[in-house]
């Protein structure tokens, strides 16, 4: 075996922006490395004009604070296609109506919390009066619906009726980005659709919208993904290839879980690879770390210019 990449060290200056401290990683190892890989692969992937970049978004990433970073990327036109949480929007949608979350600990008593009627995600604090205020928004949305349409009809229609242009569905709303929620009803969103239609007709076609997403995939030149997390929209993205011949060009994947157990959230990218959902020379790399650590290191390090 030749040993032919020797260890670079990496240097830290005074004066230093996000993008030369990351592009610093390329020759390190573990973690530092992968970073630096997927900052470099992620420019590459957003400065293609011929590539329809996907962002798959799951875990509590609004209530951490990340959601000015994926509004500004839609924004940006760094994102063509959102497919993500139902909690993640409800979130979004709770932000949007001027109700905050709130830091908070995981050393509590949650207990007490709950005689408070506080909600606890992690270390972030959320008061469970939030939940009304979002009832009393969303139920008068409900009656304006036609009797049937698509998830992104539904989650289309709530972001033109946001007055707040930080908000992911306001963004998406204002440039057309499609915003894919395929498990809608594991949200709060989903459960007061369902409470409307006890009442009201009120019908979302779950596999209306797979036409419209596979025809993108079957339209675009190249394509990329960015997956923070995983679970079902790191799936519903990676399948959408499944029915076409081609395969992601880019990839990069965020993430805290191991792929041992076998879950899907941990699967590696090179995995995909074995089902045809990224292709056999396409750039990709997994890091493993905080995605509200590693998001917003490798979105500032793409706006800090290509590596020289």
């Amino acid at each position: 075996m030749e040993l032919q990449q020797p260890i670079k060290h990496a240097k830290i200056t005074n004066d230093m922006t996000v993008g030369q401290l990351v592009d610093s990683f390329s020759g390190c190892a573990f973690g530092a490395g992968r970073l630096s890989e997927a900052a470099d692969i992620y420019r590459e992937m957003v400065s293609d004009g011929e590539c329809t970049k996907f962002f798959g978004l799951a875990g509590a990433m609004v209530p951490a604070g990340m959601r000015r970073v994926v509004s500004d990327l839609i924004r940006d036109r760094d994102i063509d296609i959102l497919v993500t949480t139902g909690a993640n929007l409800v979130h979004d949608i709770i932000e949007s109506l001027g109700l905050h979350h709130y830091k908070g600990t995981d050393a509590t008593d949650d207990v007490e919390l709950k005689h408070h009627a506080i909600n606890r995600i992690y270390d972030v604090f959320l008061p469970e009066e939030h939940f009304a205020k979002l009832e009393e928004r969303l139920q008068p949305l409900f009656r304006e619906l036609p009797d049937k349409l698509s998830i992104t009809e539904l989650l289309s229609h709530i972001g033109s009726k946001l007055d707040d242009d930080n908000s992911i569905l306001k963004s998406a709303y204002d440039t057309g980005v499609p915003v894919y929620c395929p498990a809608i009803q594991d949200s709060i969103i989903g459960l007061q659709a369902w409470l409307y239609r006890q009442t009201k007709p009120l019908n979302v076609d779950v596999f209306a919208d797979m036409k419209g997403l596979i025809d993108r995939c079957y339209e675009a030149k190249r394509t990329g993904v960015l997956i923070i997390g995983g679970g079902v929209p790191k799936n519903f993205i990676l399948q959408s290839m499944l029915v076409t011949p081609k395969s992601f060009d880019y990839a990069i994947q965020l993430t805290m879980d191991r792929p041992e157990p076998g879950g899907l959230s941990g699967a590696t990218l090179d995995e995909a690879r074995s089902w045809g959902k990224v292709g056999e020379s396409a750039r990709a790399v997994t890091v493993y770390s905080d995605a509200t650590i590693t998001l917003p290191i490798i979105v500032a390090a793409s706006k800090s210019g290509k590596r020289k």
